[in-house]
């Protein structure tokens, strides 16, 4: 086995164990998307492929920064990806044209150090990094009684104990007398074992509280 055979293996073991450690053990534990899973782990390797097979260095990074553009095009035409999965599409793509520099021998130093401090990026950010990250859900709430500003602190506590989220701060919306209903933008501290995008629990029967969409704020 030559040398640059070796530097390619080892390039691409390195590369998906990068890849890895990113989605399984940063990704997913906050967010429990399995079908991003299979398209990042499903890009990575393949592109380090394509970038490792390129006789020149320079053409990889532009073949690499190119397909990255295509991708951002194309954006999945049939379902919206969220900035979130954007931004590790972006990472999960740049990791291989970093890394096939393994392929050719050169600047491993580089590489380490990079593929390094982008891990710990990544994990220091979905980690809060010190900052207060909020989640916040659409409903459609029945108990306009509950809404007035005076009644502030029993809405929350109503909303906590149907939704089973930490709810912090409640936003009315548009209410609707004639059908006893308001569309409330409900806010709650994301926490171990609730994931960023997760939807609001049932409320209990005879207490509707419709989930219209949720998100990451």
């Amino acid at each position: 086995m030559n040398a640059s055979l070796n530097d390619f293996i080892l390039g691409a073991a390195f590369n998906l164990v990068t890849a890895a450690i990113a989605v399984r053990f940063i990704y997913y534990p906050r967010t429990q998307k399995r079908n991003y899973v299979f398209t990042f782990l499903a890009f990575n390797p393949t592109i380090y492929f394509v970038m490792a097979l390129l006789a020149s260095a320079e053409l990889s990074v532009g073949v690499g920064f190119g397909l990255f553009a295509i991708f951002s095009v194309i954006r999945y035409r049939t379902e919206e990806m969220p900035i979130r999965e954007m931004t590790y599409l972006f990472v999960i793509i740049a990791l291989p044209v970093m890394n096939a520099i393994f392929a050719n021998g050169g600047a491993i130093e580089k590489v380490l150090i990079a593929n390094g401090v982008t891990l710990a990026l990544l994990y220091l950010l979905e980690r809060g990094w010190g900052f207060e990250f909020e989640t916040s859900t659409h409903i459609t709430y029945e108990r306009v009684d509950l809404i007035v500003p005076q009644r502030r602190s029993e809405l929350i506590a109503d909303l906590r104990e149907r939704t089973g989220l930490p709810v912090t701060r409640v936003d009315i919306g548009r209410i609707n007398f004639l059908h006893d209903s308001a569309e409330l933008t409900v806010y709650y501290a994301p926490f171990e074992g609730i994931p960023l995008t997760a939807p609001p629990a049932l409320a209990p029967a005879g207490h509707p509280v419709r989930a219209l969409e949720n998100e990451a704020s």
